[in-house]
Order: structure tokens, then C-alpha cells, then sequence
């Protein structure tokens, strides 16, 4: 992982010392428009353009990029650019780390999803059947380039988008950060470079235990009740960002604790609180708890028919593997909207 001061002279560097056979840049009509030309790349390459969204990551998508690979005639010592979002290099990074057994990729976070989050940790996949991530593979880019100032133009939602995973990283592992997160959530450079702090949480977990057989599972932190949120409004034709809902994940999430290890409901209160300050999303509280739940039940996370989820004993005191019932979960979906 690289800090880029200079990201136009990293990145040749890197690319004039691994002499790769062919390179080819992933991007969608935003990356394509704003950040493709800030690489300044050297060096001769071919693009692959995607449709971005939530509703394109899906197999028909990595077969575009196969099929682009293929009829410009990568081989096994081609590189793939993975310049964009979380889509971007879940996609690519699947694409590459399948086609002909396995290409390398690299990638270049322009969003703060991608940043804090999507580009950390080798997870790439798409979605089937418009249920979050059902197929992928661990497979770890060759390098990743960090440009904070590819994210200071950014959308205010697309940016909020990514600032819930480093909202989750405070609730995990440092109250204090996530407290500054919320003194500092508008003033954007400043933030932006704090977001370091989750790059290194993320980091030294996903050292620890890289497929996810242990201590990496509470980085699913508000992600089962979240991704089933997704997967009821991509159904719906509805656009919910990843991280609005992990912000309501989050809330199910302290909800629960508070009923299974007696949380501090002052401080799940406040929490709430705060999150709802930043993030607008009463706009979603209609919903089936029915069909959220059974996208729930298909969480890759679940085993023996048992749905399993990160709670909190306390802030900075993850517990993973909680099993939850069916009526506790609609408990909680009840609470959410409630609240919303």
C-alpha cells in the first residue's frame, strides 16, 4: 500500500520496473471522465469501460471484462488497473484474479468506500440475483495507490458513503476516533487524512486472519442486517449506498446488544444520535422486515441454518458468531424504523 504525493511518478515508477506484457485500466463513465487522466500513465494501455452501480455488479459485468481481455489478447503477464470505487475493484479484481488462472491487478481507490473499505483485504465479487456478494474469491491486488485528492471532489453522499465504514472502525476498535470522525464530518481534507487511522485498522486485522475464519468477521459490524437492506432496494429499483446501510445496520446492531449483552442505552442512544445527524435516511424505513429477513437468510455469514452476527459488549468490544432469531430480527427492523 502507497501514500502518493506524487501519484503520476508512483505509479510510472511501478510500472517501469515490472515491465508487464499489456495493461489495461478498469474505469466507469465517472473514472473515465475525472481521474483517468490524472495517472498521467506513460506507458501504453487499453481501456475497459463498465456502467457503474449497484445493479451492474453482477456476472454479465465480469464477463464484459473477460471478454475485453480476451479479444485484446491479455496473457498471463498482463496487468488490470482497477481505478474507481468499491464496485470497481470488486469487479475487476474478480475479473483478474480469473481470467487464464489469474492476472495481476492493482488498484487505485477514488472513492472513500474504495479507500477505508472495498480496496483493503483481496475481497472482490459481484452480486447474483441482486443478493450482496454471493460469488467472489480472496485474491489480494498487487499493489494499492492512495490519492487523498481523488476523493475531495467528491458528492457529499458518495462521500458520507465510505465515512460509515470508518464510523464502524470507531464503534470497533477506538470510541475517540469515531467521536473526532463526528466532531470533524464537515470538514472534509481534514477527515479525509484522518481515514488513515481505519486504513490501518482494517490492515492489521485482515493480517491476522485473512480468509475470514475468525477475528476478521467483526468487520461485518452492521453489514448482515445492511446487506439485506441492499439487497430489498436494489430489488426495488431504489438506490441505498453501502454505507447508509451499514449506518442502519449499525443502529439494528446496538439494538440488539443492548437486549443480548445489556449495552448502555445512554450511549446507544447518543450513538444513534449521532448518526442520524449525519445521514438522511427516513426516506428508507419502508420496507418489508419480511423480505429483508429473508435476504438475510441467505447471509454468506450464517452457518447451520443459524443467523450470525457481530454485536457490541461494550464500545471497542466486538463479539462475532451471535446467533440471532428470526422475531429478534424483526425486533430490530421494528426499532429501526421507529427511530428513522
Amino acid at each position: 500500500m502507497k501514500y502518493c504525493k506524487n501519484i503520476k511518478k508512483d505509479l510510472n515508477n511501478y510500472l517501469k520496473n515490472k515491465k508487464y506484457s499489456k495493461i489495461f485500466v478498469l474505469v466507469d463513465e465517472n473514472t473515465l471522465k475525472y481521474c483517468l487522466s490524472l495517472l498521467g500513465l506513460k506507458f501504453k494501455y487499453q481501456i475497459i469501460k463498465i456502467s457503474g452501480g449497484e445493479n451492474n455488479k453482477n456476472i454479465k459485468t465480469v464477463t464484459t471484462i473477460w471478454q475485453e481481455l480476451l479479444v485484446n489478447n491479455a496473457d498471463r503477464n498482463s496487468l488490470l488497473i482497477n481505478l474507481g470505487g468499491g464496485i470497481i475493484s470488486d469487479l475487476g479484481g474478480f475479473s483478474a484474479s480469473t481470467y487464464k488462472r489469474g492476472i495481476d491487478f492493482i488498484n487505485i481507490p477514488t472513492t472513500t468506500l474504495s479507500l477505508v473499505d472495498a480496496t483493503i483485504g483481496g475481497k472482490t465479487g459481484f452480486n447474483l440475483d441482486n443478493k450482496k456478494n454471493m460469488i467472489g474469491a480472496f485474491s489480494e491486488p498487487k499493489e494499492i495507490f492512495i490519492d487523498i485528492d481523488f476523493l475531495k471532489t467528491l458528492p457529499e453522499r458518495e462521500y458520507l458513503n465510505g465515512i460509515a465504514e470508518a464510523l464502524k472502525h470507531g464503534l470497533l476498535f477506538d470510541m475517540e476516533y469515531f467521536n473526532k470522525m463526528i466532531e470533524f464530518i464537515n470538514q472534509r481534507e481534514q477527515l479525509l487524512n484522518m481515514v488513515k487511522t481505519s486504513i490501518k485498522f482494517k490492515k492489521d486485522i485482515v493480517e491476522q486472519d485473512f480468509k475470514e475464519t475468525g477475528v476478521r468477521k467483526i468487520l461485518n459490524l452492521g453489514h448482515t442486517v445492511g446487506h439485506g437492506l441492499e439487497s430489498y432496494f436494489l430489488n426495488k429499483n431504489t438506490e441505498l449506498k453501502h454505507g447508509e446501510a451499514v449506518i442502519m445496520g449499525l443502529i439494528t446492531m446496538l439494538y440488539l446488544s443492548n437486549k443480548k449483552f445489556d449495552f448502555d442505552n445512554s450511549l446507544q442512544n447518543r450513538i444513534i444520535t449521532d448518526l442520524k445527524r449525519i445521514y438522511t435516511l427516513n426516506i428508507y424505513k419502508e420496507f418489508s422486515n419480511k423480505e429483508v429477513i429473508n435476504h438475510i437468510l441467505n447471509d454468506k455469514k450464517n452457518n447451520d441454518n443459524k443467523i450470525l452476527m457481530v454485536l457490541l459488549k461494550d464500545v471497542n468490544k466486538p463479539v462475532f458468531d451471535i446467533e440471532v432469531t428470526e422475531n429478534e430480527l424483526n425486533d430490530s427492523l421494528n426499532y429501526l424504523k421507529f427511530i428513522l
